[in-house]
């Protein structure tokens, strides 16, 4: 079997970088391209060396249209502008699009669903871990056997994240949304200042922290009148989100193209 050729975006970043890091050491792939930004400081450089591994040949560069041209696939986690225009790029080349970017809008994701149906294979996901794509289905079933309990999520990440809440935590209120069988937009409460009452019921609250180099730390709340159940999840390094994207590229190159979630790379759907 030939092995699946690879680009990273975003490659100049920490995740660029764990990314790089899987790739070249993961059997069945081979990297064949890098880019990021126009002006990053890690144009011009060596990937291998941005991984901390020995030079291997590639260069990052800053033209997207040109490593994909390279790739059959993509890994990305860059910023929601950055992957609505690379997932049309890939359509329009028919490459696999692994994207792990967050913050995006509805817009946004809708575009990238249009990109899927117009010829790109995509796996999107807040969260490329196997133990987060588990807890999902958890707090699905405990929202729904627990229906008198109130919903908490709290997620803390380091203090250089830019979305809020994060996407993780915006798919386990979407878990546990889909447990009660009701619209996380009509119930989620994401801000809470001065004098807000008592908490309305039924409602899915999140709370927001940041600070230091945390990677990602997440909880679910679920409180009852006499008792409490927690359901937690705490990445302790960066390699399992790029563990888990290689994962979803390889399996994704077998598939038609489509718009994909991590649940069905790991067949949970």
């Amino acid at each position: 079997m030939t092995d699946l050729k690879v680009a990273i975006a975003g490659a100049g970043g920490r995740m660029g970088a764990a990314n790089l890091r899987t790739v070249l050491t993961t059997p069945g792939m081979v990297l064949v391209a890098a880019f990021d930004r126009p002006g990053s400081p890690a144009i011009g450089k060596d990937a291998g060396e941005l991984a901390g591994l020995e030079p291997m040949g590639v260069t990052l560069g800053d033209d997207p249209a040109e490593a994909l041209a390279l790739a059959d696939a993509v890994l990305d986690f860059t910023a929601p502008a950055a992957s609505v225009a690379l997932a049309n790029l890939a359509a329009s080349l028919g490459k696999t699009h692994i994207i792990g970017t967050t913050g995006c809008s509805a817009e946004d994701d809708a575009a990238i669903a249009a990109a899927g149906q117009a010829g790109a294979r995509i796996v999107k996901a807040g969260n490329f871990s196997l133990g987060i794509n588990l807890l999902l289905g958890l707090v699905k079933k405990a929202a729904a056997e627990l229906p008198g309990f109130d919903i908490e999520i709290l997620e803390m990440h380091h203090n250089r994240k830019v979305d809020a809440p994060s996407g993780t935590a915006l798919m386990l209120g979407q878990a546990a949304a889909d447990g009660r069988k009701v619209k996380l937009a009509d119930k989620a409460v994401t801000v809470r200042d001065g004098h807000t009452g008592p908490r309305e019921a039924g409602s899915i609250g999140f709370a927001t922290l940041r600070g230091g180099n945390v990677i990602g730390d997440h909880k679910v709340i679920l409180a009852g009148p006499s008792e409490r159940i927690e359901l937690g999840h705490i990445a302790d390094n960066r390699a399992l989100f790029a563990e888990g994207a290689a994962r979803a590229a390889l399996w994704a190159a077998g598939q038609k193209p489509g718009l994909y979630s991590m649940a069905d790379v790991l067949g949970l759907s």
